[in-house]
């Protein structure tokens, strides 16, 4: 059995690709909390969303017309760019470990 995919899931891809020019997406499985949704947008800001599993994740990427990227390619990451708020809060989370 497929689950559905969110009408507010759509909506946020579909706007988060809409405010950036366009978007890409990778889906990463998270197990049982189901799977993450990186977005990436054309103007190199990047976002997550969270959907129940993988096939919803790609069901909803597809409704909202963001390309799924099977992997992490170079190119995808080079497009990727991160604020300062970012790098504060992974420095916090690494010297916290």
């Amino acid at each position: 059995m497929t689950l559905e995919a969110p009408g507010n899931l759509v909506d946020g891809l579909r706007s988060f690709a809409g405010d950036h020019g366009g978007a890409k997406a990778v889906i990463e499985y998270i197990g049982r909390r189901g799977a993450r949704i990186v977005l990436v947008g054309e103007d190199g800001v990047w976002a997550d969303q969270f959907a129940p599993a993988t096939d919803v994740a790609r069901e909803a990427c597809i409704k909202a017309g963001v390309a799924v990227e099977n992997e992490w390619e170079r190119e995808l990451m080079d497009n990727m760019r991160p604020n300062t708020d970012l790098w504060r809060s992974m420095s916090r989370t690494t010297l916290s470990r």
